[in-house]
């Protein structure tokens, strides 16, 4: 599938950069008011260009550590403590680098000025709406009593200390998110092309002709066949993969330097889920895109991804390249999971299944949270904690038997033609 290119003059990012976009560090995030605490001291890093997968069984913290990102936490849930580091950006939701593309963009021509413009204003419009609908009495997700100044140093923004009013300058322009059902994103009573053009008309006064066009230009990029006559349909009137187009467009309309994808796939058919793939793998080749890719589907993530966080019962268990995890994992939950995906096992006929239940928001174990399921438990592993430990060959393991169990999955065979 081939995709026109989505960049902007004076927007360009330095691919192939290895900075960190993202330093998450010691999160932990209560529900249920507080009573409960669902993530727990986790700990990772993106850096520029990267794909991170995120993993785990539904529960595991996966999908609230990334929400807690984008400031939309269901209501009853926070962030209590950590933080959630976005490199380089301010709170009014610029960089250096887009502050000096920007002055250099007003300096040359006012056409790529508002077609900058115009990108974020997109992206900023769709994901507040989710965050109006998402976010419990005008909170963000954030720590409450956050820092007043937004937490903006020289090293960056931490995201869990913004408020409303920060996150609605910061979302779109930094940051970009894809979510699972994209219908409900949108608003049923106004076509997608003025959903995109309406708000590049009131946030940077564009005339209504170069609204129109930009919005024409974002559907031509991500992809959508005769954009002009989408531009004018309503959102039933869309497949799901188009709507994913759709939401796409908005989220890296302001080339964000981080995208967030939370199952971002799952309900799309095969055929469409890897075109949408394909696109987003372009995307991060284009503009040195940093990805975080929420998802239950182990194919896609060792397909897509550079790296994966395997989450259980709200920690990360393990943490290392895609293809070292998942030809050869070295937690027993890992190993459980891939057993239970049986990728590329196209001959099995027995479903694999893990025996026992993960622990509930609010129980906390002693030892290994995993202990009571696994297989390779030791007293040991449950009467003291266990931390996530760097190994030797670079991953991060949550495992006191890591360095003598020999993990394997079921092997990798061709998907059949």
């Amino acid at each position: 599938m081939t995709v026109s290119s989505l960049s902007e003059p004076g927007r360009a990012r330095t691919i192939g950069a290895t900075g960190p976009v993202l330093t998450v560090d010691g999160l932990h995030i209560t529900v249920s008011g507080g009573r409960a605490e669902a993530v727990r001291d986790v700990s990772f890093t993106v850096y520029a260009g990267e794909a991170v997968g995120v993993v785990g069984e539904s529960g595991s913290g996966k999908t609230l550590t990334c929400r807690s990102l984008l400031g939309v936490l269901p209501p009853g849930c926070e962030v209590s403590a950590g933080s959630a580091v976005l490199a380089g950006a301010d709170s009014d939701g610029t960089s250096s680098a887009s502050a000096s593309a920007a002055g250099a963009s007003s300096a040359g021509a006012s056409g790529a000025s508002a077609s900058a413009a115009g990108k974020a204003s997109l992206a900023s419009a769709s994901l507040g709406r989710a965050s109006a609908r998402k976010s419990s009495g005008g909170r963000s997700g954030g720590r409450s009593g956050g820092k007043s100044s937004g937490g903006t140093s020289s090293a960056g923004t931490d995201l869990t200390a913004l408020d409303r009013r920060q996150w609605e300058r910061l979302r779109g322009v930094e940051l970009g998110a894809v979510f699972q059902d994209p219908a409900s994103y949108l608003n049923p009573a106004l076509t997608v092309g003025r959903q995109l053009a309406e708000p590049l008309r009131v946030r940077f006064g564009l005339k209504r002709a170069r609204a129109h066009e930009r919005a024409v230009e974002l559907f031509a990029s991500v992809g959508l066949r005769d954009p002009a006559d989408v531009y004018h349909r309503y959102p039933h009137e869309l497949s799901g993969g188009m709507l994913q187009r759709v939401l796409i467009a908005i989220a890296v309309a302001c080339d964000p330097r981080l995208l967030v994808a939370d199952e971002a796939t799952t309900a799309l058919d095969t055929v469409v889920q890897a075109e949408v793939l394909d696109l987003l793998a372009q995307l991060r080749d284009e503009r040195g895109l940093a990805l975080l890719l929420v998802t239950h589907d182990l194919a896609v993530v060792a397909e897509v991804t550079d790296r994966v966080l395997v989450f259980y019962a709200g920690e990360i268990v393990e943490d290392g390249p895609t293809q070292d995890v998942v030809h050869r994992p070295a937690h027993p939950y890992t190993a459980a999971l891939l057993r239970v995906a049986s990728l590329g096992d196209w001959n099995r006929r027995e479903l694999a299944v893990i025996p026992g239940r993960p622990p509930e928001a609010g129980e906390a174990p002693v030892g290994c949270r995993f202990a009571d399921r696994c297989a390779f438990a030791e007293d040991r592993c449950r009467t003291e904690p266990v931390p996530l430990t760097a190994t030797a060959d670079g991953r991060r393991v949550r495992c006191v038997r890591a360095a003598e169990l020999a993990l394997s999955p079921p092997p990798l065979q061709e998907v059949p033609a």
